[in-house]
């Protein structure tokens, strides 16, 4: 969910969250000579913005073929008419999913897409089985990746 007050962000704060999605561990005093700031005002302006939801979390980008998850997929789920009641209760219980990295309610033909890693094709197969067999999963349409080529910085 977007932050409320994220209208008042000036060019600062803006070339902060830019310069943090491209490394979220970049000392503050690095953070501030890249933004043209003191030290002490970028720490504060950082804090402000994880305080006002802007900036959620840091990440690591971690390469899951050496985690031994060698398929990665989307798999487009559709609900049942009669579970679209459940939801947020679905998205709960996919976010708990192991193999599961994202879960994205969306509009269109699909009510989800998961962006989900697996061992192998025998992996695969166990999480759309897995997905099959849900009460309120009327069908799955699933897609390999290939390749994944993060995009530039938002803001940028």
């Amino acid at each position: 969910m977007a932050p409320k007050d994220l209208q008042v962000l000036d060019d600062v704060d803006r070339k902060l969250v830019v310069l943090l999605q491209r490394d979220g561990r970049m000392p503050n005093n690095e953070l501030a000579r890249r933004a043209g700031i003191a030290p002490s005002t970028c720490l504060n302006r950082v804090r402000g913005l994880q305080e006002r939801g802007v900036v959620r979390g840091v990440h690591a980008d971690v390469d899951l073929a050496a985690l031994g998850l060698t398929i990665e997929a989307m798999i487009a789920v559709v609900l049942r008419r009669e579970a679209r009641a459940s939801i947020p209760r679905f998205a709960g219980i996919m976010t708990e999913k192991p193999y599961v990295i994202n879960a994205f309610y969306v509009s269109g033909s699909y009510d989800y897409l998961l962006h989900v890693a697996c061992e192998g094709t025998d992996g695969l197969r166990e999480v759309v089985n897995d997905l099959s067999v849900m009460p309120q999963v009327a069908g799955t349409e699933t897609h390999l990746i290939f390749e994944h080529r993060p995009g530039r910085a938002v803001g940028e």
